[in-house]
């Protein structure tokens, strides 16, 4: 599939260069692709409508019944910092054991090079002394961040002892994490702010870790974050976007993925998926 190389560029005056108005900077946050190439390009178009001076990625890039090797191509052209989520990581085990239809599938599809590219990806990144970058946690990629799920399969916002106890020593202004496909910005200790930009190619799925649970997040837009650095302050936008969702809905339905399908089409579970063992 040939799909448009977006590139984001600065324009020739920044606000931080215009007189009288403090040095701002912009940074797109996006996660949790999924194969979505049609959702990504969506969310790329966005951004350079909107301006951005910097784009980063937060992992579980390719896994599912999509679009994986020529969302990696695109990600590999593109050259943005980018992180290993546990997909990465399961994709790369040596244990089928280990991966999922979603993780498999992907793996079918890619060549040494995307694996190679995948492969130098780090599970975190500190971005500058102020920005910190993981999917999951500082400490591990599938425990949830900003969300608990409790032993009823319910999840629920994190308390603020939960969310702290989760950065350990971290201390960043801005922590940026994904994994949980919920779009959510929180404040920590010391005025920290914790973001999940939401995922930009999969509105809703069903997990067993740490007990069986549903994340909906109730449409089928792509999800990114815009974070402006205003001063010393952060300014976080988080975006939903339209985008041709009945094109993935549709392969997803040819692979044999009834509940990528019904997910892409609606941003919710088809009922058999909802019901907890």
């Amino acid at each position: 599939m040939n799909s448009p190389r977006y590139r984001l560029s600065r324009v020739s005056c920044t606000r931080s260069e215009m007189p009288g108005l403090l040095p701002t900077m912009r940074l797109a946050i996006i996660t949790d692709i999924h194969g979505n190439l049609a959702a990504l390009e969506a969310v790329v178009s966005d951004m350079r409508r909107r301006g951005v001076d910097q784009t980063v990625n937060l992992g579980d890039s390719l896994s599912g019944p999509l679009l994986p090797l020529e969302t990696a191509q695109f990600l590999m052209a593109e050259g943005w910092p980018s992180l290993a989520g546990n997909h990465e990581r399961q994709i790369l085990t040596a244990s089928s054991r280990y991966r999922g239809a979603s993780d498999e599938y992907a793996l079918s599809q890619l060549t040494a090079k995307e694996l190679s590219w995948l492969m130098s990806l780090a599970p975190s990144l500190r971005l500058t002394p102020d920005i910190f970058l993981c999917h999951g946690t500082p400490a591990n990629d599938t425990d949830y961040f900003l969300d608990t799920v409790e032993s009823s399969g319910t999840v629920r916002l994190a308390t603020l002892e939960e969310v702290e106890g989760r950065l350990g020593a971290e201390s960043a202004p801005l922590v940026a994490c994904g994994h949980t496909h919920i779009p959510r910005v929180m404040h920590a200790k010391g005025r920290q702010l914790l973001v999940n930009p939401g995922s930009v190619g999969l509105p809703a799925y069903r997990d067993d870790h740490p007990v069986p649970h549903v994340i909906e997040t109730g449409s089928p837009h792509a999800r990114y974050a815009i974070a402006e650095q205003i001063g010393t302050e952060w300014v976080i936008s988080l975006l939903s976007v339209p985008y041709d969702n009945k094109s993935m809905a549709e392969l997803a339905r040819q692979r044999g993925r009834p509940e990528w399908q019904h997910a892409l089409l609606t941003g919710g579970l088809p009922t058999q998926f909802l019901t907890m063992p």
